[in-house]
């Protein structure tokens, strides 16, 4: 009985190691970011969390690297280079527009940055974990419900595959 016990874990482990691995290589190359929509702890539901027509590239390397940038919608230039602007300018041009690099790993059903840089310092050695589906040529990544804004949201991205 005990040897069948630990055949059956061993086949658990197999099957689980196998989707972790189809996980990761199902993500590896780059996305564009089709749609993003965000739902509040209270269940209100925004459909332009980065405005109507957000951009964004995220993409996963075969050696476990990744790098993410997404633009709000709307944006406007600057009215000098990215020191001289004044400081309202320069403000809202970051509030609008970030982007990290780092690490990855899969673990089931998520998928985990190990941020090692990124234009908002606080995420800096941090971990962000998302749900991620696949389905076809695209995947959704859900983030936890967190602070956006002083508001407990979570988001869903959609990312379409370019290559």
């Amino acid at each position: 009985m005990r040897s069948v016990i630990l055949i059956i874990a061993a086949m658990i482990v197999a099957v689980q190691a196998d989707l972790v691995t189809q996980n990761r290589d199902g993500l590896v190359g780059t996305w564009r970011l089709v749609s993003a929509s965000a739902s509040t702890a209270d269940g209100r539901h925004l459909d332009a969390p980065f405005g109507s027509n957000p951009t964004g590239a995220i993409t996963y390397t075969r050696e476990g690297r990744m790098i993410a940038i997404i633009s709000h919608s709307g944006r406007k230039p600057l009215s000098g280079d990215r020191i001289s602007s004044p400081a309202a300018e320069r403000a809202e041009a970051f509030a609008t527009c970030f982007a990290y690099a780092g690490r990855y790993s899969v673990s089931g059903n998520q998928v985990i940055h190990h941020v090692e840089i990124s234009s908002v310092q606080n995420w800096v050695n941090t971990d962000m974990v998302r749900l991620v589906t696949l389905e076809g040529d695209r995947i959704t990544l859900r983030t936890p419900l967190l602070s956006v804004g002083g508001t407990m949201q979570t988001t869903d991205l959609i990312w379409e595959r370019v290559n």
